[in-house]
C-alpha cells in the first residue's frame, strides 16, 4: 500500500503520462492516496514557511491544522473548478472524466510540492533561493496538473489544458479578490 502510493507521488514528480492515462491508477483507494498527498503537502508547506521564518524577518501565522484545513478547501474548489470548466465549457466527444478522478488527478498532480522540504535540508539557503525552489515547485505542480488533465479530459492538446487550469485559477482570483473587497 504504501509502496504504492511511493510510486504515485514519483510518477507524478516525474511527469509520468501513464500515470493519469491508466484507468487502473483510479481504482477505490487513489482519493485517499491523493488526501494523503495534499496533507502531505500541507506539511511541507508549513515546514518550508517555518525555514523561511528563521531565515528573515518573516513570521508565518500558520499551524499544521489550519493549513491542512485551507489545503482541503484548496483542492475542492480547485477539483470542482477544473471539472466543471473542462468539461462544460471545453467540453469535447471524448471528454468522460467524473468528479472522483479530477479530485484524484488534483491530488497526485501536488507531489511536486512535496519537494518543497528541501529547504529545510540545505542550511543557510537564502531567503530568494528558498522563494524561487518554492516557485519552482509550483510550476512543477502546474505541468503536472496539465498532464493530468489532458490525460483524464482525454484532450487533444496540454495546450487545452493549460487553459482549463488557468480559467480555474482566474476564477480563483476573482472570488478572492471579491471576498477582500467585502472585508477591506
Amino acid at each position: 500500500m504504501i509502496n504504492e502510493l511511493i510510486d504515485y507521488i514519483y510518477r507524478s514528480i516525474k511527469l509520468d503520462r501513464s500515470l493519469y492515462g491508466n484507468p487502473k491508477n483510479f481504482h477505490e483507494l487513489s482519493i485517499y492516496y491523493a488526501a494523503i498527498i495534499m496533507i502531505l503537502n500541507a506539511v511541507a508547506g508549513v515546514i518550508a514557511a517555518t525555514a523561511i521564518a528563521a531565515n528573515t524577518n518573516y513570521s508565518p501565522a500558520t499551524s499544521f491544522v489550519s493549513v491542512t484545513v485551507q489545503t482541503i478547501l484548496d483542492w475542492a474548489v480547485l477539483s470542482i473548478l477544473l471539472y466543471v470548466v473542462g468539461t462544460k465549457i471545453f467540453y469535447e466527444s471524448d471528454t468522460k472524466a467524473d468528479l472522483k478522478k479530477v479530485f484524484t488527478v488534483v491530488g497526485f498532480a501536488h507531489s511536486p510540492g512535496l519537494l518543497k522540504i528541501i529547504v529545510v535540508l540545505i542550511p543557510g539557503l537564502n531567503f530568494q533561493l528558498t522563494m524561487t525552489f518554492v516557485l519552482f515547485t509550483f510550476f512543477w505542480f502546474i505541468a503536472s496538473l496539465t498532464i493530468g488533465i489532458n490525460e483524464i479530459l482525454n484532450f487533444k492538446s496540454n495546450i487545452k489544458s493549460f487553459g482549463v487550469i488557468l480559467i480555474a485559477f482566474l476564477i480563483i482570483a476573482f472570488i478572492i479578490y471579491f471576498i477582500l473587497l467585502l472585508y477591506l
